[in-house]
């Protein structure tokens, strides 16, 4: 799994490095860009991610629309809108896929991401989100499904790289994980543990350039 991640992770910051060449970096001889006081509508930007996991037996894909507003060259936050399907087969001692489990979530929450230093942050994001899962069992020799929903609170917190530019556009990539214990969140194993969340995503600015 950490093997995984880890290429995941080398792609999206080389493909980051790619974007990178074709905007102005966000800081100049080491000093922030000028902020304007107030509100400035040039600041709201539109995107999202999109995640992807596997493993054995596991599988999930997912979109994550937002908006959002940069308060500084430090600060963005805003709203996030989740909708993700997880699929997962259980395996008996001989290897042999005796269950398997499908879910589809949607939900959303807030979301904070602050820049400590250049091109790299700490986020933090609150959500709530609605669960239909499947549950198909086949140890018994017949095939028996049972479904059921659930809601469950989480609450998001991990690191993340960017390639940004306030008013113009950004690249990100972002690792989180569910510090929440809620055992109904859809980003817990059905042991309780942890399911590493990588997203990675472009923002585009309402109005780039408008300065």
């Amino acid at each position: 799994m950490f093997k995984r991640i880890a290429c995941l992770l080398c792609i999206t910051f080389a493909s980051s490095q790619l974007f990178a060449q074709g905007i102005t970096p966000t800081y100049e001889d080491g000093e922030p860009a000028p902020q304007e006081h107030g509100f400035n509508r040039n600041n709201i930007f539109l995107g999202g991610s999109v995640s992807l996991g596997f493993g054995t037996g596991y599988f999930n894909i997912g979109g994550n629309p937002e908006i959002g507003y940069s308060f500084s060259e430090w600060l963005d936050a805003g709203v996030a809108f989740n909708l993700s399907y997880y699929s997962t087969k259980y395996y008996d001692y001989s290897g042999y896929s005796d269950a398997n489990q499908k879910s589809f979530n949607y939900g959303g929450g807030v979301f904070a991401r602050l820049y400590p230093i250049r091109n790299v942050f700490l986020q933090v994001q609150p959500e709530y989100n609605w669960s239909k899962y499947t549950l198909t069992d086949n140890s018994s020799g017949t095939q028996q499904k049972s479904t059921f929903r659930v809601g469950a609170p989480s609450l998001l917190a991990g690191i993340g790289y960017s390639q940004r530019v306030v008013g113009s556009a950004s690249f990100y990539t972002v690792l989180l994980f569910d510090v929440n214990k809620d055992p109904n969140s859809p980003y817990r194993n059905y042991d309780g543990s942890f399911i590493p969340i990588i997203r990675a995503g472009f923002n585009v600015y309402l109005h780039p350039g408008r300065r």
